[in-house]
C-alpha cells in the first residue's frame, strides 16, 4: 500500500520567485514538483531551464518536463539534485529513448499524460516506469479547471496495474481530493491551491491533512 500525498507543483517564470518558492517549501514539505515549460509544448514558459542548477534543495524534488525533446533538459536536472523525471508522452516520438537516458543518469523515470491520451496508447511503456502522472487540466497553467472524466482512466490504469505508483496533477482542492483519492491516485499535485494563498504552509498541511484522512476513510 502506498501512502497518499500532497506534492506542492513550482511554477512561475521569474527566477526570483522560484527562489522564494524553493525557500518556503523546505519549512514544511518533504517532497515537491518543478515545472519546466517550453513555451512550444505548452503555450506557457517556466524560468529557464539552467536556473535549476543554481538550488539544491533540501526536500525531494521530482522535475515535470512539459517540453519538446525532453532528454535536451536531463543534464539541468542532474545538477539540481532532482530524483525523479517526468516527461510528457505526447512530446517525443521516441519515449523508450527518453526513458533510457532518464534511468542512465539515475533519475526514477515518470510519464505525464494529457487528459485526451488513453491508457491503451501508452500502456506499453508501464513496465519501464516508477510512476504516471495523470494530467487532470490542459497543462501549462496555474489554476485551470478540473477535467473530472480523467478520474476514469486513472481507476482504468489502477486495475490493469495495481503496482505502478499514480500522480494527478491540475485543478485538486478541498473539494476534490476525497473522490481523487478514491480514484487511486497516490500523489496529488497541488500548485494554486497551496502558492496562490494567504499562508501557503498552512493550505498545505491541511490538503495534505484531508488526503491522508479520504485514504482512511477509502481503505487504501
Amino acid at each position: 500500500m502506498k501512502d497518499v500525498k500532497i506534492v506542492p507543483a513550482v511554477l512561475t517564470d521569474d527566477p526570483a520567485a522560484f527562489e522564494c518558492m524553493l525557500n518556503q517549501l523546505e519549512s514544511f514539505a518533504p517532497s515537491a514538483q518543478i515545472d519546466i515549460m517550453d513555451g512550444q509544448f505548452v503555450p506557457s514558459l517556466s524560468i529557464p531551464p539552467e536556473v535549476l542548477g543554481r538550488y539544491k534543495p533540501r526536500f525531494a524534488s521530482e522535475i515535470h518536463l512539459m517540453t519538446l525533446n525532453p532528454e535536451e533538459y536531463l543534464t539541468y536536472c542532474k545538477q539540481h539534485g532532482a530524483f525523479r523525471v517526468i516527461f510528457h508522452f505526447e512530446a517525443t516520438t521516441r519515449p523508450e529513448y527518453v526513458i533510457s537516458r532518464i534511468k542512465e543518469l539515475g533519475f526514477q523515470a515518470g510519464l505525464a499524460v494529457n487528459p485526451e491520451t488513453p491508457v491503451s496508447d501508452f500502456a506499453y511503456l508501464v513496465p519501464q516506469l516508477d510512476m504516471v502522472l495523470f494530467m487532470s487540466v490542459i497543462p501549462g497553467f496555474y489554476g485551470a479547471p478540473f477535467i473530472p472524466e480523467v478520474l476514469l482512466k486513472v481507476k482504468e490504469f489502477k486495475r490493469r496495474f495495481p503496482e505502478t505508483e499514480i500522480g494527478l496533477d491540475g485543478g485538486a482542492k478541498e473539494g476534490n481530493i476525497p473522490e481523487i483519492v478514491a480514484a487511486g491516485v497516490n500523489d496529488i499535485c497541488v500548485g494554486s491551491a497551496i502558492f496562490r494563498q494567504t499562508d501557503p504552509k498552512s493550505s498545505y498541511l491541511y490538503l495534505d491533512k484531508l488526503a491522508k484522512n479520504a485514504s482512511k476513510e477509502a481503505g487504501i
